[in-house]
C-alpha cells in the first residue's frame, strides 16, 4: 500500500516527518481537558511524544491534574519506544470514563520527561484543546493522539493502517 502524504501548509506539521523511533519533547503551548463539565488538567508545561504516521500525545504533569478523578485500572500495555503504560478510569461525580488516560510510572530512559505525566484520550474525554483549538481524536481505539490544525496526515489508527 502506498501512502499519499498530506503536504503540510504554512505553520502545519506533517506526521510524515515524526521521528522513528519517537521522541518526547517539552512544549509551553496552553494544553486543557474537559471532563464532566469541568476542566480536569491545564497545563503551559507539557511534552508531546513525535512518532511517525501518528499525531502528538500530550503528557500534562501529575501536579496540574484534578488526580481525584483518577481512578486505578488494571489494564496495562507495552509500547517498544516507552516501556509499560498502566491506564486510569476518570470518576467525577456521577460521570464515568474507562481507561480515559494513561502514563508510564517508569518508563525506558528516552522518555523519562515523560514520567509522572498524564496523556488522554480526546474520545474519553469531554473535550481536549491544545491553545484554545479542540482536538479531534485518532483514528481507531486505541492510540491517544490528538488531531488539530496545525498537523496533517494520513493518520495511522484508521482502517487498513495497522501495518503502516
Amino acid at each position: 500500500m502506498k501512502i499519499e502524504r498530506i503536504q503540510p501548509g504554512p505553520n502545519q506539521e506533517s506526521v510524515w516527518d515524526y521521528p522513528r523511533p519517537a521522541i518526547a519533547e517539552a512544549i509551553s503551548a496552553t494544553i486543557r481537558v474537559e471532563f464532566a463539565g469541568q476542566t480536569i488538567a491545564e497545563t503551559q508545561s507539557a511534552v508531546r511524544t513525535l512518532e511517525t504516521s501518528h499525531p502528538p500525545t500530550y503528557y500534562i504533569p501529575y501536579q496540574d491534574i484534578m488526580t481525584s478523578a483518577l481512578r486505578p485500572n488494571p489494564h496495562r500495555s507495552l509500547c517498544e519506544w516507552k516501556g509499560q503504560a498502566r491506564y486510569f478510569d476518570l470518576e467525577l461525580g456521577d460521570v464515568y470514563s474507562e481507561l480515559a488516560c494513561w502514563s508510564f510510572a517508569d518508563p525506558t530512559e528516552p522518555f523519562r520527561s515523560i514520567k509522572d505525566h498524564v496523556a488522554f484520550y480526546p474520545s474519553r474525554v469531554d473535550a481536549c484543546f491544545l491553545n484554545g483549538e479542540r482536538a479531534q481524536a485518532q483514528p481507531g481505539g486505541f492510540y491517544g493522539g490528538w488531531i488539530t490544525s496545525s498537523i496533517v496526515g494520513p493518520f495511522k489508527g484508521e482502517p487498513g493502517t495497522l501495518h503502516w
